[in-house]
C-alpha cells in the first residue's frame, strides 16, 4: 500500500469515505445508542445492558432467529445446488449457452420488492386457479400457513439468485483444466466419478464464496419477506431484519432495535467468518 501511486488513492479516496461515513460512522453510534434510551433524536439516560438482556427474553425476535435460521439452511443448500447444476448445464457445448445464461440470470435484475409481490399473485391466485381447476387443495391458500410461506420464501430466493450464484460456480468450472477430465476418463471414471473426484474438489473455492453470499443474504433479507407475507400469518414469518425494523420504526424503540440489530450482527458474522475458515480448509490449488 505504501508503493501506490497518488492516482490510486485518488480513486480509492471516494469509496474510503462513503465506507465510513455509510457503514463504519452509523455502526459505532448505533452500537452506543444501543446502551441507551435513545428515541431516534435524543438520548437521556444510559441503561447499560438492559436492552440486551430485554432482547434475549423476547419471545418474538427469538422466533424471528429461528425461522431464519431454517430459512436460511434450505436457501442456501437449495442455491448452491441449483447454481451447480445451471453453471454445469450451461457449460456444455449447446448452442443456446449464452441465451440460457441470459434467462437465468435475469431474475437477479430484478428488485426485491417486485419480486415479492410478483410471486404473491402466483401463490395466491394462480395457484389457487390451478387447484381448483385440478381438484388439489395443497394449491389453494398459499402463503396462508407459515408452513407455505417459509417455502414460498425459499422459492422466490433461489428464483433470485440461482442465477447469479451460476456465474460464480461457470468461471471456476471454465478453469478446471481439461487434461485433468481427459485422464480420469482414461482411467475409466464415468461421469459421476469425475465429477466426484475432479470437478468439484476443483470448485471448492467457488463453494465458499457462493455459501458466503448466500448465507449472509439469506439472513438479511427484508424486502422480499414484506412484500410477499409480510410476516404473517401472526408474525410467524417474520425474519430478523423485519422484527428489527418494526421495533425501530414502528414501535418507535430505537435503542432497543439497536440492540436486536448489534445481537444480529454477531450472529451472522460468527456464522459467516466459520463457514469461510473451515470450507477454505478443504480447498483444492491447482
Amino acid at each position: 500500500m505504501r508503493n501506490r501511486d497518488l492516482s490510486f488513492w485518488i480513486f480509492l479516496t471516494p469509496v474510503l469515505l462513503g465506507l465510513v461515513l455509510v457503514v463504519i460512522v452509523p455502526f459505532i453510534y448505533g452500537f452506543i445508542y444501543s446502551f441507551t434510551n435513545w428515541n431516534g433524536l435524543t438520548a437521556t439516560s444510559f441503561l447499560g445492558f438492559e436492552n440486551y438482556s430485554k432482547v434475549l427474553q423476547d419471545k418474538g425476535f427469538l422466533d424471528s432467529i429461528w425461522f431464519t435460521i431454517k430459512f436460511s439452511v434450505a436457501s442456501v443448500l437449495l442455491l448452491n445446488f441449483l447454481g451447480l447444476g445451471l453453471a454445469i448445464l450451461v457449460t456444455r457445448k449447446i448452442k443456446s449457452n449464452n441465451f440460457l445464461r441470459t434467462i437465468f440470470f435475469m431474475p437477479n435484475l430484478i428488485g426485491g420488492l417486485i419480486l415479492g409481490f410478483i410471486w404473491q399473485f402466483i401463490f395466491i391466485s394462480v395457484f389457487a386457479d390451478i387447484g381448483n381447476l385440478l381438484a388439489v387443495e395443497g394449491l389453494k391458500g398459499w402463503l396462508s400457513t407459515t408452513t407455505t410461506g417459509f417455502w414460498g420464501l425459499v422459492i422466490l430466493t433461489c428464483w433470485q439468485m440461482a442465477g447469479y450464484i451460476m456465474i460464480i460456480y461457470i468461471a471456476y468450472l471454465q478453469n478446471i483444466p481439461g487434461e485433468l477430465l481427459e485422464a480420469a476418463e482414461m482411467d475409466g471414471a464415468n461421469s459421476f466419478q469425475k465429477f466426484r473426484s475432479v470437478t468439484f474438489p476443483l470448485v471448492a473455492p467457488a463453494f465458499t464464496i457462493s455459501m458466503f453470499l448466500t448465507l449472509s443474504t439469506s439472513f438479511k433479507i427484508y424486502d422480499q419477506n414484506l412484500s410477499l407475507t409480510n410476516g404473517g400469518p401472526y408474525n410467524s414469518t417474520e425474519m430478523v431484519a423485519m422484527n428489527i425494523v418494526k421495533t425501530a420504526f414502528t414501535s418507535n424503540e430505537m435503542a432497543y432495535g439497536q440492540a436486536k440489530a448489534v445481537i444480529f450482527f454477531i450472529l451472522v458474522a460468527a456464522i459467516a467468518v466459520t463457514q469461510v475458515y473451515y470450507n477454505k480448509k478443504r480447498e483444492v490449488d491447482l
